[in-house]
Parts: C-alpha cells; structure tokens; sequence
C-alpha cells in the first residue's frame, strides 16, 4: 500500500506533464497547416531549372 503514495503522485504529474506539452505544441502553431505536409509530397521540385535564354 506504501507504493501507492509514490505511484499516484508520479503518475499526475506525468500526466500534467503531457498536457503542458500539448498545449504548448498548440500555441506554438505545430498543428496549424496539417494539409501543407501532405501535399508537399506531391510536388515536384527536382525539375531542372529553364533557361530564359533563346535558342
């Protein structure tokens, strides 16, 4: 039972640990553009550059 009284403490506090997390990744804009990484994927930007000159 003596176990209790240091597991129950260590377990909020992990859990407020994970919340404060959270809420900073919110406030910081971590989750601000989730379509953008999807779609950057699908864009090509290895294409070599054209040049302006003619030929």
């Amino acid at each position: 039972m003596n176990i209790l009284l240091f597991l129950i403490p260590v377990a909020l506090a992990l859990g407020a640990l994970g919340l404060a997390a959270f809420l900073w990744s919110i406030r910081s804009g971590q989750y601000d553009d989730l379509d953008g990484a999807a779609n950057r994927i699908l864009v090509d930007e290895d294409r070599p550059k054209q040049s302006k000159s003619k030929e």
